[in-house]
């Protein structure tokens, strides 16, 4: 069951990420940083196309085999969700701690409740590792 659920919550996460990133990408919410002259608002745009070219290229494509393999329960879906748990959390760490010294971001918001999701996933696929990886546990 809490398979299942993690594959679930992995597959908003998924959908939420492509979501968000192409509303700012395409409704052009944040300036590209080359148009911009003040060096702490040219920082915090690159910061942010960094977050959405790193979630674009590693995050949405680890959700999707997390839920893929998940589902699957293969060996490879479990790495792939541990990946996305700690993601997460990296991730999530750098936004509230950018967010602490200047104001409450969307993303802040939107990815806050994966993050203790995230935490209790990675313990509980940990302690159901035998599922994914022996094949008689199944």
């Amino acid at each position: 069951m809490g398979v299942v659920v993690i594959a679930s919550i992995n597959g908003l996460g998924f959908l939420v990420t492509l979501v968000f990133w192409a509303l700012v990408f395409f409704k052009k919410l944040v300036p590209p940083p080359g148009d911009l002259v003040n060096l702490s608002e040219r920082a915090n745009a690159a910061t942010t196309r960094g977050f959405m070219i790193g979630d674009i290229v590693w995050s949405a494509p680890l959700l999707l085999i997390a839920v893929l393999g998940l589902w699957r329960l293969r060996p490879w879906g479990w790495t792939a969700a541990q990946m996305v748990n700690i993601l997460w959390c990296f991730s999530m760490t750098v936004v509230w701690v950018r967010d602490a010294y200047t104001m409450l971001s969307p993303g802040g918001l939107i990815f806050f409740p994966f993050v203790p999701v995230a935490i209790w996933a990675t313990y509980y696929l940990w302690k159901r590792r035998r599922l994914f990886w022996d094949p008689e546990a199944k």
